[in-house]
């Protein structure tokens, strides 16, 4: 009897060991941002190099969250090479986009979009993807932060609907950096997570602001990814880091602080609880931001780096 007692404890265990890893549910992403192709000499070299590292990480879909580039002709290289992934791929539209005189429906169009916002599923996993360019007001100019009363109507169906975890991917962020009414809709997620079991929102990833940082709000990670190309100076620090000719053929390039290396990542996340994001290091091309006079608000976040980070969530 003993020893039937032994092998009833011992399959149970392993019955139950195998039970917990079938519920254990794990995707990987790689994910770049804020490419500016029309800004950067060497986007080509750039795109490629994510590509390359895309082959040796094999994530289950890749995504890069805006401000890539225009339908312009001359940038069409930078969208091939977006385009010669093979596996799942998705991308964000950026407030950069249509510029060139570029319309919303032009900039969809020309990457087989359908919607600015729109979500999907992967290995149990509900993403959602928003758009961040909606207009405050019919007259308003000039780039926008904001997500308006229709978008906002779509998100709380889409988080009613969610039967798994959600992440939710933009370009202008929904955190304390993010779009103008961001509160709001912080205040919306929280209420969604209060109430929800198996669909609560674990982070929004976002770019825009060419920084690393990482926040915590009230149980949801608010996770900006650095850019892959620059920070942005502005025209009063203009200086030439290149050369005479490519300063002429990339008229913006001299008012930025570029990345030697280009920065991307790739994130797994886990329901046990855990987001791991892969850091990558790089250093400026030229003086850095201080030494031309630039005003560094924060040194944690404004550097030529993505973070190597384990961060934990409440499943």
């Amino acid at each position: 009897m003993r020893k039937l007692s032994t092998a009833c404890f011992i399959f149970s265990l392993l019955f139950s060991t195998i039970s917990l890893a079938q519920k254990i549910k794990k995707v990987k992403f790689g994910l770049f941002t804020d490419v500016h192709v029309p800004t950067m000499h060497d986007a080509k070299e750039r795109l490629t190099a994510f590509m390359d590292s895309m082959k040796t990480a094999k994530p289950d879909f890749i995504i890069e969250l805006g401000d890539f580039g225009t339908p312009a002709p001359k940038y069409a290289y930078g969208f091939e090479i977006w385009k010669s992934y093979a596996g799942p791929k998705y991308q964000v539209i950026g407030n950069h986009e249509m510029d060139g005189g570029f319309s919303l429906p032009q900039a969809l169009a020309y990457r087989g979009m359908s919607s600015s916002y729109y979500s999907f599923q992967q290995n149990g996993f509900n993403f959602i993807v928003l758009d961040g360019n909606d207009k405050k007001t019919p007259d308003v100019k000039g780039y926008q932060q904001y997500i308006g009363e229709k978008q906002l109507a779509w998100l709380k169906e889409e988080l009613a609907k969610a039967k798994t975890p959600i992440v939710i991917f933009s370009h202008q962020g929904l955190g304390k950096d993010g779009v103008d009414n961001s509160a709001d809709i912080r205040a919306m997620l929280e209420a969604h997570n209060a109430k929800a079991k198996k669909n609560k929102i674990i982070a929004n990833f976002y770019g825009h602001i060419h920084y690393d940082r990482a926040d915590n709000i009230n149980g949801i990670w608010y996770v900006c990814i650095n850019s892959m190309s620059y920070k942005w100076l502005g025209e009063e620090y203009g200086h030439v880091r290149y050369s005479e000719q490519i300063d002429k053929d990339f008229k913006w390039i001299k008012y930025t602080a570029p990345y030697k290396d280009p920065l991307y990542t790739v994130i797994e996340i886990s329901t046990k609880g855990t987001i791991s994001i892969a850091g990558k290091k790089s250093e400026w091309v030229g003086p850095a931001p201080e030494k031309v006079g630039f005003p560094v608000q924060n040194s944690e976040y404004e550097v030529p780096e993505i973070r190597a980070r384990m961060l934990k969530f409440k499943p």
